[in-house]
């Protein structure tokens, strides 16, 4: 889980997502209108577009801006169409790279992923060739001053939860895909609040890298993050606990 959770702590530590507000917004406004494109505008029955608002209004969000971006999505409104897709690759240190991305140009995208991989240490590779290294995993976060062990894995393991694991300053939850939304509402009604609730791709196996690749592929992750039509960025690195502490 390394690659999943450290990522995450360093985008936490260095807020990210607060200095790059316009960003975030482009990002979860892009993820409402293909969740609402791929199940509907009614969040009661579409699992993905639940998560996207619940996203959303983490990142503050406007509730009208949500509202356009679902009616968009379902063709109510007009709106830009985007295409999902997923590139694979390498970083330093031989690493995988899945980047997930929503795009109204593939070939413009395609040639400023490449660039940026190319550019920080990594190459790009050929579709399926990291991919089988990552599994698609519902992940919810509790902080561990909020929650104790035997709380989270009481709640979870009643809803579904396949297990919850010790991540530093976390409880992290992992269910399938199709367990995490009954598990989110589960934690919900025990008045339990998550920090973080996703479905992501996490790498089922991680690699170990020294101080100095993992300070490249940090570099390399948030350059890919900075594009405006790369929505997640998975790898499945493990840095050092000595690198991840001098970023705090």
């Amino acid at each position: 889980m390394a690659g999943h959770s450290k990522w995450k702590n360093i985008q936490a530590r260095k807020s990210v997502q607060d200095v790059k507000k316009g960003k975030t917004f482009t990002k979860v406004t892009k993820e409402l209108m293909l969740a609402a494109r791929a199940g509907g505008g009614d969040p009661n029955t579409n699992a993905r577009l639940k998560s996207a608002i619940a996203a959303a209004k983490v990142a503050n969000l406007p509730k009208d801006k949500i509202d356009t971006a679902i009616k968009k999505g379902t063709g109510e409104l007009a709106g830009e169409n985007f295409d999902e897709v997923t590139y694979e690759g390498y970083g330093p240190g031989g690493v995988a790279i899945l980047v997930e991305a929503a795009t109204d140009n593939r070939n413009r995208t395609v040639a400023e992923v490449r660039h940026i991989m190319s550019k920080n240490g990594g190459s790009m590779g050929e579709a399926g060739c990291v991919g089988w290294m990552f599994v698609k995993k519902g992940i919810l976060t509790f902080a561990k001053d909020a929650y104790s062990e035997d709380q989270v894995m009481e709640v979870g393991l009643e809803h579904g939860a396949d297990e919850v694991a010790d991540e530093g300053d976390v409880w992290e939850v992992h269910t399938a895909p199709e367990a995490f939304e009954a598990a989110r509402q589960g934690f919900e009604a025990a008045g339990m609040v998550c920090q973080e609730a996703e479905i992501s791709m996490v790498p089922a196996n991680t690699v170990a890298v020294d101080a100095e690749a993992g300070a490249k592929i940090i570099r390399l992750m948030e350059a890919l993050e900075d594009n405006d039509d790369v929505q997640k960025v998975h790898s499945n690195f493990d840095l050092p606990d000595d690198v991840l502490a001098q970023m705090g």
